[in-house]
């Protein structure tokens, strides 16, 4: 659903892409028909049809809007935003921040997509560059290994105290009875109470549901342990920190995403598999298959948690994370909206950094040193990490080479890489029958490709170096495979290997690859198929198959019977 403007009083009411909404009062402000002009721009740039699709940076455009009208309003500015001029903008965006002009901006570019009622100078200009320079960013610094060691130990410490208490407590209620019959104020009989009422406060609730009235006779004893048994029983804000910490340090999901975690972004996939979909503030729902301590940490939270999830409201049952918060209305919270227990639960735990000083949990940076010790173990996973980034703003915030053999085995890695696309972006060799035998002679770029010598152009023209798709040049050059061993590749990795000779005979082949191309096509998603079979059906159809005759192609297509026993397949590459 779109964002809405709201005249009476003025606001806009968005929604955000993991389902939520909010309203931003506007009104009260010296020029209501610029501010409602603006915020019919704020609207358009707002999901679905706009970026702003998180509560965060809707703020921030709310904020510009409101700014952007007090400020002009100072100026002595009284029209509407199709009466703004250049120079009055120029003057607001110099004593503005970057932020602030770029928010303003797509403001006003949504006001005119939607309207086109700003002028035309203001339009061209808000097509050019920014006035204010965006401030540099600095990767987020990954923890060293004793910091990141002393978080997760001490975050496991007290999420494993929590669990055993938590547990020992569960035990204690079954041999528990109602303090109302039993007359008792024990650990077993609070226990069995709280179990079935919820997170009781001591002098409101609990002693009004066993007295029936507020009673302070059972003095400070029976209240340490209705407190005591409530925080074992159902985590506290600081026991649900530390296990939604620990999910970032073991799977290294963006914060924002953990944050918003519901129950019905865990799909479990058997007794040992998570899939988990969460959404990212400035992009759309990701997946990610968390690691098997991951799964096991997540499995015992929707345990511990679910003595208490029976008491939570409709708004926050289905949310991942919730603790008891006696004090509150429902009696039920979700995360803290401060870091305040994040802080104290660091505090408590005494953790320093290297140098002595207080240790500062960023999630940012947890998740950043999570990516960098994935790279120090030659992870070969997702090419980037965040889809907002270029692969080589990646590579600078996350796995910069930090000793020279790693800015070695990094080069290497490059130089690798260019080579390959250099390789299979020479164009195939397809010769015909009588142009075969003059290969040495017409074509003497294409042997100093191949090294080949005398011989071995006769064992190339004369079929001697056959494979399935084509003649090869050498099957112990190792493009594929281990140098001096014979070459492991597909039959389809020939067709942008550049040892590879294309000649009438091996029409037929190619025919019956083309085929298996149209079979895969047919039952793999597209963007799949594009992914793994894209480029070699493009230089098969396209540069191979157009350059031999008519009557090569019909000769081949007589041997062509269109199904897996014509090709050497693995059983998890055959059609259906």
């Amino acid at each position: 659903m779109p964002a809405t403007v709201i005249d009476e009083p003025l606001s806009i009411r968005c929604w955000f892409k993991n389902g939520t909404e909010w309203t931003f009062p506007l009104s009260g402000l010296p020029n209501d028909e610029l501010a409602r002009d603006l915020a019919l721009g704020m609207a358009a740039n707002s999901h679905p049809h706009g970026g702003v699709g998180a509560r965060n940076t809707a703020t921030n455009y709310a904020v510009a809007v409101r700014q952007t009208v007090k400020k002009l309003a100072q100026e002595g500015f009284t029209g509407s935003a199709a009466d703004l001029t250049r120079p009055l903008l120029m003057r607001y965006f110099l004593a503005s921040s970057h932020d602030r002009e770029r928010d303003t901006r797509m403001i006003l570019k949504g006001f005119d997509r939607e309207t086109g009622r700003l002028s035309p100078e203001v339009r061209t200009y808000l097509t050019g560059k920014s006035v204010k320079q965006q401030r540099q960013s600095r990767p987020l610094r990954a923890y060293s290994d004793g910091e990141w060691e002393r978080l997760e130990a001490s975050l496991r410490q007290v999420v494993d105290e929590s669990w055993r208490d938590h547990k020992r407590l569960l035990r204690l209620a079954e041999t528990g009875h109602d303090p109302q019959v039993s007359g008792q104020h024990n650990v077993e009989d609070v226990a069995w109470l709280l179990l079935r009422e919820g997170p009781l406060r001591f002098h409101s609730e609990y002693l009004k549901h066993v007295d029936g009235y507020v009673d302070y006779r059972h003095g400070d004893g029976a209240n340490e342990t209705v407190m005591r048994v409530r925080e074992g029983l159902f985590p506290g804000q600081a026991i649900q920190h530390a296990y939604a910490i620990l999910l970032g340090v073991y799977c290294g999901i963006v914060p924002d995403g953990i944050d918003d975690l519901g129950l019905d972004g865990v799909d479990w996939a058997g007794d040992a598999t998570v899939l988990l979909t969460y959404v990212k503030g400035r992009t759309a729902r990701e997946s990610l298959s968390i690691p098997s301590r991951a799964v096991r940490l997540l499995e015992r939270w929707l345990e511990h948690s679910a003595p208490l999830r029976r008491f939570a409201n409709d708004a926050l049952r289905d949310k991942l994370w919730i603790a008891q918060s006696p004090w509150s209305r429902y009696k039920v919270s979700g995360p803290p909206a401060t870091g305040k227990t994040q802080r104290q639960l660091i505090k408590d735990c005494g953790l320093l950094h290297d140098d002595g000083q207080p240790l500062v949990v960023h999630r940012g940076r947890i998740r950043a040193t999570y990516e960098e010790r994935l790279a120090r173990r030659d992870w070969t996973g997702r090419a980037t990490i965040d889809p907002n980034h270029t692969p080589r703003t990646e590579g600078d915030h996350y796995v910069t080479p930090t000793d020279p053999a790693a800015l070695d085995a990094v080069e290497s890695l490059i130089e690798d890489g260019q080579s390959l696309f250099l390789r299979k972006a020479k164009p195939p060799i397809v010769l015909s029958s009588e142009r075969a035998a003059e290969l040495a002679e017409g074509f003497p770029d294409e042997v100093k490709r191949l090294g080949l010598d005398a011989e071995a152009i006769a064992e190339l023209v004369g079929g001697e170096r056959d494979v399935f798709t084509a003649a090869c040049g050498n099957q112990l050059a190792g493009l594929h495979g281990p140098v001096g061993k014979p070459c492991p590749a597909r039959p389809w990795v020939c067709l942008l290997c550049p040892l590879a000779v294309f000649l009438p005979r091996h029409s037929g082949n190619l025919l019956r690859l083309d085929a298996f191309f149209l079979r895969q096509f047919r039952q793999m998603p597209t963007e799949h198929y594009l992914r793994v079979f894209g480029p070699y059906a493009h230089r098969l159809s396209e540069e191979i198959l157009p350059k031999f005759s008519a009557e090569a192609k019909e000769k081949g297509a007589l041997e062509v019977a269109d199904n897996d026993m014509e090709l050497p397949l693995r059983p998890e590459e055959a059609t259906a």
